[in-house]
């Protein structure tokens, strides 16, 4: 038997003579809308959990593999910025000490012709 609107309000009216207006309104409500085969079973949500499951663990390891790629990009670009910074600050300590070095022993050539 398929169920239909029409059956569903022939039950209803039946239901009303025999339990009340109030009780069959009560028990129809539970009843599923359209029928049994749309009513998800216990079944249907375990594949459906699964399912799910099977996707999250997808997306993590995809966003697991973009952030250590982000990772190893931020370390190089760092590595790079560093020895960058690093090899100026060589020079320029190269240069003020020789400058110093220059400056002091003018110093000292001339405080020896002083004396």
């Amino acid at each position: 038997m398929v169920l239909d609107e029409r059956s569903r309000h022939v039950l209803y009216l039946r239901l009303e003579e025999v339990l009340g207006p109030e009780a069959a309104t009560t028990l129809m409500e539970h009843l599923p809308p359209i029928g049994w085969a749309d009513v998800a079973m216990k079944r249907d949500l375990d594949a459906l959990e699964q399912r799910l499951d099977l996707r999250f663990a997808a997306l993590e390891e995809r966003v697991d593999l973009r952030s250590e790629a982000l990772e190893h990009k931020l370390v190089a670009a760092f590595r790079g910025e560093l020895q960058t910074a690093l090899t100026a600050q060589g020079r320029q300590l190269a240069i003020t000490l020789a400058g110093t070095a220059g400056a002091l022993s003018a110093l000292a050539f001339a405080a020896a012709r002083l004396t």
